[in-house]
């Protein structure tokens, strides 16, 4: 999986690009397409998932099949935590 990390417009020391990349490589990571779908821009992703350390990231991205490229990216919330946890332990 390719990243595309060219103008981001969060800051990538919060953040690094390793630990994006690990939550996306997390094998229990969520991939949601938002409920609203704006037929004028490309379709944006969600994604929940997990660095090595277990840090919750929330990312908000697109791709093209290729690579990604992420728009956002922050810590998960308690209530994103929650679901991610949630959704996990229903395929258990």
């Amino acid at each position: 999986m390719d990243f595309d990390w060219l103008d981001v417009h969060f800051d990538l020391k919060q953040v690094t690009p390793r630990e994006i990349a690990e939550s996306f490589e997390d094998p229990f990571a969520i991939r949601l397409l938002p409920e609203q779908e704006s037929s004028d821009a490309e379709a944006r992703y969600f994604n929940l998932g997990k660095t090595l350390n277990n840090r919750g990231l929330f990312s908000l991205f697109w791709t093209d099949g290729k690579t990604y490229r992420v728009i956002l990216c922050r810590d998960m919330t308690e209530d994103e935590t929650t679901f991610y946890d949630r959704k996990n332990a229903e395929w258990l």
